[in-house]
């Protein structure tokens, strides 16, 4: 197919035509299409351009195995969602470091609650290390509905789980994820 006929298709036709053909001057007229979009998003949380066009290239380089990975209806919303995120999970790695500690005279200097930063940093990574603890389906469904903020249909159409599966996911992860986020704070404390 000629590369300018690819403009003419639809987002899911590019989608499909990527992730199940291989096919990447698709991919490459999704990201002619929407570069602009993602880099307005993270722009909009970063604050930076230079790491808003970071941000930018990495959310793209994620989409090359996310677009075989998951089955996607709705490409614009989805890849807003998926920019967003991206630059909450940046966000939250901004404590920093000097040498490999803390700079906590940094910190003090544009923020009088460094130390609760800190702490929200501290559970962050707890609750990222207990996610990565959970069994493989409880990972996926947790992550899809509470970062990316899917609907239980959407998840079950894009994992091929059943309606139940995911619910089931959702509930049991939820609870294993209170369960071992109290074992590490009993354990720290």
């Amino acid at each position: 197919m000629p590369q300018g006929d690819y403009k003419k298709l639809a987002d899911e036709e590019l989608v499909f035509r990527y992730a199940q053909r291989g096919e990447q001057a698709a991919f490459a007229t999704l990201f002619e299409r929407y570069g602009h979009l993602v880099y307005g998003v993270c722009l909009k949380y970063l604050k930076d351009a230079e790491a808003a066009k970071d941000a930018m290239q990495q959310v793209f380089i994620k989409l090359l195995e996310d677009l075989k990975r998951f089955k996607i209806d709705s490409f614009k919303p989805w890849l807003y969602q998926v920019a967003k995120n991206h630059c909450f999970m940046q966000l939250r790695k901004t404590v920093h470091e000097v040498n490999g500690e803390i700079d906590r005279e940094a910190d003090m200097e544009f923020d009088d609650g460094w130390h609760h930063k800190i702490e929200q940093e501290q559970l962050l990574d707890n609750l990222e290390l207990c996610i990565g603890e959970l069994a493989a389906e409880q990972q996926v469904c947790i992550k899809m509905f509470y970062l990316e903020k899917m609907t239980y249909a959407d998840i079950a159409q894009q994992t091929g789980y059943t309606m139940m599966q995911v619910k089931s996911a959702i509930q049991n992860g939820k609870r294993n994820l209170k369960l071992k986020l109290e074992a590490k704070r009993n354990v720290s404390t």
